[in-house]
């Protein structure tokens, strides 16, 4: 009986020793002060879902409505966009989106401010059609006051006539 422990307790001790980490030659070679790098987070194999909706966020936030000068109609090769943002909407009813209407340079400030709102409102409409609930939606217009590119030519307007989406997460 007292071999079979002996033998148990070596076997458990070889098997610690197998399992142990192997260390990297080139991190033994090189000098402890050489070796300046942060502790690295372990990875994890499945992303968490608060990860996921970050990253989803992150995603749809960067896709906008682009509009032609002085018009308010969403395009139709915007369709799929408007379609992506409110699948998302409607799979989340605690998130919340500010439409941000904007404008170019182009126009008085009032004119300005009221393009911006009717192209959030277009946009609004859309995403209502789509089923996406009023009460998650939310419009602001601001005119030629947050532009994308501030040149003054066309390849700048173009980019700031454009609704940004922007999420207001909820717990």
């Amino acid at each position: 009986m007292e071999k079979l422990a002996v033998a148990v307790s070596v076997l458990l001790m070889l098997s610690a020793c197998a399992s142990s980490p192997k260390t990297n030659p080139a991190q033994v070679s090189q000098p402890a002060a050489a070796v300046n790098t942060p502790q690295a987070k372990p990875l994890s194999l499945a992303e968490t879902d608060s990860e996921k909706l970050a990253r989803q966020l992150q995603e749809l936030q960067k896709k906008s409505i682009y509009f032609d000068f002085d018009k308010d109609a969403v395009k139709p090769e915007y369709r799929d966009v408007v379609q992506q943002q409110a699948d998302f909407i409607k799979g989340h009813g605690n998130e919340t989106v500010t439409l941000q209407g904007n404008a170019d340079e182009r126009g008085s400030d009032e004119f300005n401010l009221a393009l911006g709102e009717r192209r959030s409102g277009s946009v609004r409409k859309a995403l209502e059609i789509l089923g996406v609930s009023g009460k998650q939606i939310k419009t602001l217009s601001l005119g030629e006051e947050k532009p994308r590119l501030s040149c003054h030519e066309e390849k700048c307007w173009k980019e700031n006539r454009r609704v940004d989406f922007v999420y207001n997460q909820h717990p």
